[in-house]
């Protein structure tokens, strides 16, 4: 292949390891906790619908004489890579291929082509050596690729099935989110329900940041990401104060949660960071945000700064309680009436039939709003039923409502500034960057750790790495049961088990740093520029962990 230079170097890069699996695999062994539980309000409809797999204890590695008897057996793995991209995720591979060959030589890793697809129309490909050697440390899920086919019928199990005992797998490793590892705690099941001794192991995967709990403390490629788009943020900020122009709405990635727009912020100091978590506590209306970023404006065009940045998290518009309920309602409506609405012939067809259909305040709401967003709230579902809410041009309406409220602000005179702006969307831009060393060393080890979760006998476990505020040689690898993580949500208008998304804690560290700060960045040209990521110097910069991280455990760095 014609590689880069810098592709070429990242080849020769070490991963870092957790000690404990640095040494002879035979050298393992296996400490249990207390056994990890579901919230209390499901934890009886989660044992009914889980009962082989539900209670199981949270686990720790460790190094002693009396190692785990599996750890130099001969092992037969698949591993799919589900949803959406996130840097690191060749490196899952790698860690896993590289534990495999250390506890047998003997033992081979099947890759499924496509997602969990793959795994049910049996799209296999062998991994080998020279393939992971050609990945290593690089960006992307191109090895094997990725898809969002959700494992749901009783006839895509029995393929799933099917197609592990073809190939001999002893286990499958499945990499993703919360969904993805959802349908892993579900395959765990099934597979144990048909005593099948095939075990399935999650190892968890989004730049969202939004899985995430007290045994995992960061999801792969977050730090990668949030990274990236700190670097852009901060070039825009520069170039903001330079032209002295413009305002800057960048909407960033993160369908649920506010992590990357608070990590992002916290780097680089824009004037206005919106947080849908404290948006939806708040109970802030469109107008009530409209006016918040319009204080910032006039207030900067007093001093003659007719320029500033508004970052806007992706899924903000789910959290504005008007158009939640509007979303809510909308997918209500179109899981029961999904064929006749299929039926229709043309955008406008559509818009009178969901129209007509809505409650009286939600449908004022909906027509109300621009034709785009209209169109865009109407567009098919993702996989798992959600609105596909990156494809709502949520910066560009704020951005129209804030421009027409000053125009009204100016006709009364309390106004007197300049307004014009530009619109961004930060987010397919860091799904595939090349992995940070952080996020190259977190997701071999979680690669790693995967292949030791199989080693001792497990079965319904995502890979866990702790202590991540440390340097490598602190981390701690083992697993937390996947059920543990579940509650239960409405979906397609059914109550189903899911893991539960981690949302910005308005308590928590992170939000809290922020808080103090946003009043002054209101105001200040204060921006900070991170500028690219690095990953040759010294370790305090190419190795430092997100803000948030270290914010949440209390090992803030200058």
């Amino acid at each position: 292949m014609d590689i880069s230079p810098l592709q070429k170097a990242r080849y020769a890069y070490a991963p870092k390891l957790p000690p404990v699996l640095a040494g002879a695999a035979s050298g393992l062994g296996l400490e249990k906790g207390e056994a990890a539980l579901p919230p209390e309000a499901d934890r009886a409809r989660l044992k009914e619908l889980f009962p082989l797999t539900y209670g199981q204890a949270r686990v720790k590695f460790t190094r002693g004489s009396a190692g785990m008897a599996g750890a130099a057996g001969r092992l037969a793995v698949g591993v799919i890579l589900s949803g959406g991209p996130a840097p690191g995720g060749h490196n899952v591979i790698a860690g896993l291929f590289d534990g495999l060959a250390a506890g047998n030589g003997a033992s081979k890793l099947v890759g499924f082509r496509g997602g969990p697809g793959g795994l049910v129309d049996d799209r296999a490909v062998d991994v080998t050596a020279d393939l992971v050697a050609t990945y290593r440390n690089t960006g992307g899920f191109d090895i094997i690729g990725s898809g969002r086919t959700k494992i749901e019928t009783p006839q895509q199990f029995e393929a799933a099935l099917a197609t592990a005992k073809r190939h001999g797998l002893d286990a499958v490793v499945v990499v993703g989110g919360d969904d993805s590892n959802t349908n892993a705690a579900l395959l765990a099941e099934f597979f144990a329900e048909r005593n099948s001794g095939i075990a399935v192991i999650g190892v968890p995967k989004t730049i969202d940041g939004d899985l995430k709990n007290e045994d995992i403390e960061a999801s792969f490629g977050f730090d990668t990401a949030t990274k990236l788009y700190a670097e852009l943020v901060g070039n825009i900020e520069r170039d903001s104060a330079s032209g002295r122009k413009y305002w800057h709405f960048v909407k960033l990635m993160g369908r649920s949660a506010s992590h990357i727009g608070l990590e992002v912020a916290l780097q680089t100091r824009p004037n206005i960071c919106l947080v849908s978590e404290e948006i939806q506590a708040k109970k802030s209306s469109l107008g009530d945000i409209v006016n918040e970023i319009c204080a910032s404006v006039s207030a900067r065009a007093d001093k003659g700064e007719n320029f500033g940045v508004v970052l806007v998290p992706e899924g903000l518009i789910e959290f504005v309680p008007e158009m939640k309920s509007l979303i809510g309602e909308l997918n209500e409506l179109l899981a029961a009436n999904e064929t006749a609405y299929k039926a229709l012939s043309g955008v406008e067809a559509q818009k009178q039939f969901i129209a007509g259909r809505l409650k009286g305040g939600t449908a004022a709401l909906f027509t109300s709003l621009p034709a785009e967003i209209q169109s865009q709230l109407l567009w098919d579902r993702d996989p798992h039923g959600n609105v596909q809410v990156s494809r709502i041009e949520t910066e560009k309406l704020l951005a129209a409502m804030v421009k027409a409220r000053l125009a009204e602000l100016a006709t009364a005179g309390t106004y007197k500034g300049k307004f014009d702006f530009q619109t961004h969307f930060l987010g397919y831009e860091g799904r595939c960057a090349f992995p940070s060393n952080f996020d190259a060393d977190y997701c071999y080890s979680l690669g790693y750790t995967a292949f030791a979760l199989i080693a001792a006998g497990l079965t319904g476990y995502l890979s866990s790495v702790k202590n991540l505020a440390s340097p490598a040689a602190g981390w701690i690898a083992g697993g937390v049961p996947l059920i543990s993580m579940m509650n239960l949500e409405r979906r397609h208008g059914q109550d189903k088990p899911v893991i539960k998304k981690a949302l910005v804690e308005l308590d928590g560290a992170p939000f809290k740093r922020f808080a103090a700060q946003r009043a002054q960045w209101a105001l200040s040209s204060d921006f900070r520029v991170p500028g690219p990521m690095q990953y040759f110097g010294s370790p305090e910069v190419t190795d430092r962990p997100t803000e948030t991280l270290l914010l949440e455990k209390g090992a803030m760095r200058p």
